[in-house]
């Protein structure tokens, strides 16, 4: 299920995000601990291997390559790649969720212009709008793992009450190499025709809403389908991952504390004690490296949860749950609520001039605002009364009225020095 924590963010207080960093289910710390505990035990394999096992010869050899390798590291233009790459994963993400189809607008233009409230009329409207869930459950069928397993087969789709077993028969007699989830939508399009013929559309402009509201839903699914199809480029997805492997990899080697080169330390003043030679603090726990780690290790693992959110991660869409919604609200909207409605009332304000709702104790002193009128409202004006005079704008008038001056040019232009704008005009 989504891990929701908006509540929790509802207002802006001091360390407002730090109770969500102790949530397990939905966070960084769950995808990435795997990573991150290898990471952490090949480095204090390394170092350990370094400070206890190699001779001081292969000491100064371990040395050089570390040096070599941090310095490569720092070539691998890491925060560019990865910020752009999960900028791009993230649009992507937020518009496959605006692709899921939703029949809200449809249901309501059904429920608006298929007449009838005899039999045919109610089994026109809950057939009209049950093509319309059976096309997305088709579709979804195609893209999200969780509505497959929900739905492993037609048969699945039939005890489900989205198809007729007369529709399954039409529907797999159509051959055809390509996904068929667009076969409900063009029955819905001949329903439709056919309920105009028989006046239960009365007239064509309905019938065309009707179809306009159906295109846009057909192309949502299209759409959904399309983003399921074409993925981003395999290729930035592999450099994206390479680069950060590849720098963790060099700092694996490359951030382990080794011995300072010789000659490191700064010259010595005459009778000065050399002392120890002075180098990198000997940091037994790279807090800066697992800390660089987490991030953008973290950031990948982001894109990765994300990249594809018809999956079964925990903040992958519920498309189950959509489902359900999508089935019981239009059918509520095109049966039970058809011409169904509460008698028509005087409201509260019905004699007031001035309304205004009321508050509760913990609201009432935001009534005592002054409302917004717009950002010039309060702008101070001149108190000279000729200033706010309405005239007829000549060449002759305007010559009249004091030239203007920018205040950075005034200074280099003097007082009484024209504005720039009409110096440069006459040159």
């Amino acid at each position: 299920m989504t891990v929701s924590y908006t509540l929790k963010v509802a207002e802006a207080r001091f360390g407002g995000f730090s109770g969500l960093l102790l949530r397990w289910r939905g966070s960084i710390y769950k995808l990435l601990y795997k990573e991150f505990l290898l990471f952490t035990v090949l480095y204090a394999l390394l170092s350990i291997t370094y400070r206890l096992l190699l001779t001081q010869e292969q000491r100064l050899v371990y040395a050089q390559v570390a040096r070599y390798c941090n310095r490569s590291a720092d070539l691998i233009p890491l925060s560019f790649v990865l910020g752009f790459y999960v900028t791009l994963v993230v649009n992507r993400w937020w518009a496959q969720y605006t692709s899921i189809p939703l029949p809200d607008q449809l249901m309501c233009v059904i429920s608006a212009s298929v007449h009838g409230r005899d039999q045919q009329g109610r089994l026109l409207r809950r057939t009209l709008v049950r093509y319309a869930n059976l096309a997305s459950v088709l579709v979804l069928r195609s893209v999200s793992t969780r509505v497959l397993k929900r739905f492993p087969t037609m048969e699945h789709v039939v005890d489900a009450g989205f198809m007729s077993q007369e529709e399954r028969k039409k529907f797999e007699s159509l051959k055809s190499d390509f996904n068929k989830y667009w076969v409900p939508c063009v029955w819905f399009t001949n329903l439709a025709a056919q309920a105009r013929s028989d006046g239960r559309i009365r007239d064509d402009i309905a019938l065309c809403l009707l179809l306009e509201e159906l295109n846009k839903y057909r192309a949502k699914c299209s759409m959904l389908f399309h983003y399921d199809w074409i993925s981003i480029p395999l290729v930035y997805t592999q450099v994206v991952t390479i680069a950060v492997y590849s720098f963790f990899a060099l700092s694996l080697v490359g951030r382990q504390f080794v011995e300072p080169e010789a000659g490191a330390a700064k010259p010595l003043e005459p009778g000065q004690d050399p002392g120890p030679a002075l180098g990198d603090l000997d940091m037994y726990v790279p807090l800066t490296t697992l800390l660089q780690f987490f991030f953008y290790a973290g950031w990948l693992k982001v894109a990765e949860q994300i990249i594809n959110p018809f999956g079964e991660d925990d903040d992958d869409f519920e498309t189950n749950q959509l489902i359900d919604r999508n089935l019981q609200v239009s059918l509520l909207s095109v049966d039970d609520m058809y011409q169904n409605l509460p008698p028509a009332e005087k409201d509260l304000y019905w004699d007031e001039g001035s309304v205004q709702p009321p508050y509760t104790v913990a609201t009432v002193a935001e009534s005592l605002k002054p409302s917004f009128l717009g950002s010039t409202f309060n702008l101070r004006m001149s108190d000279d009364p000729e200033q706010s005079l309405q005239v007829e704008a000549t060449p002759a008038l305007a010559r009249q009225v004091p030239a203007t001056q920018t205040p950075l040019l005034s200074h280099f232009l003097g007082a009484g020095a024209p504005s720039p704008a009409i110096s440069l005009r006459n040159f």
